[in-house]
């Protein structure tokens, strides 16, 4: 009976120290960007300006696609292009805008991700104020390689609403 009263009497106390112990607060800082930008591509065929594309994966790693992390600075876009097997845009800072052919702008947020389906005519980008990073993944790399048209003109990328 002793013995049951002392047990009882142990974990009463150490239940009592635990509860009274202070909550700690973890703070962590939240990257602004997970990725490294790079190296700057200046002026970069297909690109109107200023952009950054580091490669994660590349054709020369024999995996059958290519992995990189796009940044466009503000008013940056790429040229129309499609993709033989299709592309996924993972938006990860910031927003951007991307257009298919025959419609509308649309603005993208982080955690947006764009599903493009083979050879469709496409561009994305930066907004005018604002820079933007997405990583983008190049699916079944062996079925050709992008397929670069005109340069977004500033009429077409100026339809853009805010």
């Amino acid at each position: 009976m002793k013995r049951r009263g002392i047990l009882l009497l142990l974990t009463v106390a150490s239940l009592g120290a635990c509860c009274n112990q202070k909550t700690k607060t973890v703070q962590t800082a939240t990257p602004e960007d997970e990725f490294a930008k790079g190296k700057l591509i200046a002026n970069k065929p297909n690109f109107t300006g200023d952009a950054w594309l580091p490669m994660f994966v590349t054709v020369g790693d024999s995996m059958d696609y290519t992995i990189s992390n796009v940044t466009f600075t503000p008013d940056v876009r790429n040229s129309w292009h499609s993709h033989p097997s299709g592309q996924v845009l993972f938006c990860t800072s910031v927003k951007g805008s991307y257009q298919e052919k025959g419609y509308s702008i649309q603005l993208l947020m982080p955690g947006d991700v764009v599903k493009i389906a083979p050879n469709v005519f496409h561009w994305h980008g930066a907004t005018p104020d604002s820079e933007f990073t997405h990583i983008a993944v190049g699916t079944q790399i062996s079925k050709g390689p992008t397929l670069w048209l005109d340069t977004v003109t500033d009429e077409e990328y100026n339809n853009f609403i805010q």
